[in-house]
């Protein structure tokens, strides 16, 4: 089971243990800056072509398929395991909003299944940077199987078009393999008295499956994939997280139903970082690390992903600032590419449990080799080529005798 990671977007061989690792801390000369893409919204006349199309997982057996489209149009997926002979179809529901003077065009939503496992199906519907796109364009040749973004996708901030611009934009990625996403703090969106509610256009485009688990917030859920041996957390940095909120308590329900013989890898995605050493967003995760670490830390979360700074950072295990080789690894990996540019300044001296840091555009992919194993790369956006920067082999935790409860 291959994952792929990418942060935020204008739209986005050591083996691990507790001894003592040189850090890195990585600076090379960067090609310039890139100008921001622009796509427009409509490219065909029809008002029904589907467009923004994008998959994400519904439990362990479905998909839900989400498109925009100008016109009202049934929403109904056909679907099969041959091209052009569709055996299945479902129908689903569609809905719109506003924000200002804006109104999104009709956001269809579809879930088929159950579907088989290791099995291609067909299916049928009726930070927008240079250097964003050139990400893009590494993730479609890696051949991952999920794809999780911790956070800011669009860089909308208020600028509903580019919402459709992004949606067009990560369309022959997103609607071929599931993307599965946690919000960031450009995706807040809130301007009272006029526009009260955040996340608005977040919720309404980008649906994740909380009716799966415990969860009722689109804000904060978790799911299985490969079979349930990979339970993967996403968590909400800008919805309450102190002990007496919601995610709290569906947090703690959620990871007491994790049996991990089962369920060996367990990973978890946040958006601001508990841990970070570039002088960009300092402290920011600070307040929703002390409420939750120990608890990730209790049941052996084995990584933990954030975005938010635009470079990339990996830290050894670590649980309350301090190495221990049985909490998790934390990664940075807030650098899918943007229009704010890269975070470049780092804290000297580098801390110790900073193992490699470098201030570059790319992306991570996470390949779970079996119930014991799993290899992290790092590959950095060299102009228009992927480069292999950092890799790490990581134990799942349950496998250390040491740390088991």
């Amino acid at each position: 089971m291959a994952f792929n990671f990418y942060g935020p977007l204008l739209l986005l061989g050591l083996l691990l243990s507790c001894t003592a690792t040189l850090p890195v801390s990585v600076s090379y000369q960067r090609p310039p800056p890139r100008d921001t893409l622009t796509i427009p919204l409509s490219q065909n006349s029809d008002g029904l072509t589907p467009q923004q199309v994008h998959v994400s997982l519904v439990g362990e057996n479905k998909m839900r398929i989400t498109w925009i489209t100008e016109n009202e149009a049934p929403s109904r997926v056909d679907y099969g395991t041959s091209s052009r002979k569709y055996t299945s179809s479902s129908t689903g529901s569609a809905s719109s909003y506003s924000f200002m003077l804006y109104t999104s065009g009709h956001i269809h939503d579809v879930t088929i299944g159950p579907l088989n496992p290791s099995t291609v199906y067909y299916y049928r519907d009726l930070g927008q940077t240079g250097w964003t796109n050139s990400t893009l364009q590494h993730l479609g040749a890696s051949g991952y199987d999920v794809l999780l973004l911790p956070g800011d996708l669009s860089y909308a901030d208020l600028d509903q078009p580019l919402w459709d611009s992004y949606g067009m934009l990560v369309e022959p990625f997103a609607s071929s393999r599931p993307w599965m996403v946690t919000q960031g703090n450009h995706e807040i969106e809130q301007l009272p008295p006029m526009e009260p509610n955040p996340f608005k256009s977040y919720n309404a485009r980008w649906r994740m499956p909380y009716d799966v688990s415990a969860s009722d917030s689109n804000l904060f859920y978790s799911f299985d994939v490969a079979g349930g041996a990979v339970h993967v957390l996403m968590l909400g940095s800008y919805t309450d997280y102190d002990s007496s909120s919601a995610q709290f308590k569906w947090l703690m329900a959620d990871l007491a139903k994790v049996d991990r013989k089962k369920t060996p890898w367990l990973l978890a995605l946040i958006h601001a970082p508990w841990y970070n050493s570039n002088k960009a967003h300092q402290g920011e995760g600070e307040d929703m690390r002390k409420s939750m670490e120990s608890l990730l830390y209790d049941h052996m979360v084995d990584v933990v992903f954030a975005g938010h700074v635009h470079a990339y950072e990996r830290f050894t295990r670590v649980y309350d600032n301090s190495g221990d080789g049985c909490a998790p690894v934390h990664i940075t990996i807030g650098d899918g590419g943007n229009r704010e540019g890269l975070a470049k300044k780092f804290l000297d001296p580098q801390p110790v449990i900073s193992v490699f840091r470098e201030a570059s555009f790319g992306h991570g992919e996470f390949l779970v080799v079996n119930d014991t194993h799993a290899h992290w790369s790092w590959h950095r956006n060299d102009d228009d080529e992927q480069v292999l920067a950092d890799q790490v082999w990581l134990t799942s935790l349950v496998s250390e005798t040491t740390c088991k409860n």
